[in-house]
């Protein structure tokens, strides 16, 4: 179980998440102090690591839209936040896929910032309103590359794996 720590709405673009003004940054340890800048209360928090790891960020519809820039994701993996939405668009869900970002889509989420989550295998239950919502799962491939810790880690535990078995 993990807390709600950022709630947004629908369409919130990756220059939201990761404005574009800091392209100049894109190493993954150093992209997290730039997650939501715009929004300085949390973004203060993220800078100083008072989230615990896991926790989580609630959005809408189509979190993540607009640019293909990898940095939206990676800034959320540095603090290992876990992104609940109701749907991610196309390019920025490969890319969290890729990176290692653990997220989750759950059409019906309600929560608030506060609230205690519990995400099972295929629900989100909202421990503080006592509300379940359907999840929907990623597919079995793109989980395994998550749960690898991204792209990277995935080819190379493949490539160990194939080299063990000569």
């Amino acid at each position: 179980m993990a807390n709600v720590v950022f709630k947004v709405g629908d369409d919130v673009s990756t220059d939201i998440i990761y404005p574009g003004r800091f392209m100049a940054t894109v190493l993954p340890t150093e992209t997290p102090q730039y997650a939501f800048i715009d929004y300085p209360e949390f973004n203060a928090k993220i800078k100083k690591n008072e989230f615990p790891k896991g926790s989580i960020i609630v959005a809408g519809k189509n979190f993540g839209c607009g640019s293909s820039r990898e940095q939206a994701a990676s800034c959320l993996k540095g603090p290992d936040f876990v992104v609940i939405a109701r749907n991610f668009s196309r390019i920025f869900l490969q890319n969290a896929i890729n990176l290692g970002l653990k997220m989750v889509i759950c059409p019906t989420i309600d929560a608030n910032e506060g609230d205690e989550l519990e995400i099972t295998a295929d629900q989100v239950v909202n421990k503080t309103s006592g509300k379940s919502f359907p999840l929907i799962p990623m597919p079995k491939a793109r989980q395994v590359i998550i749960d690898a810790g991204g792209l990277i880690p995935f080819t190379r535990k493949l490539v160990i794996e194939a080299k063990g078995k000569r």
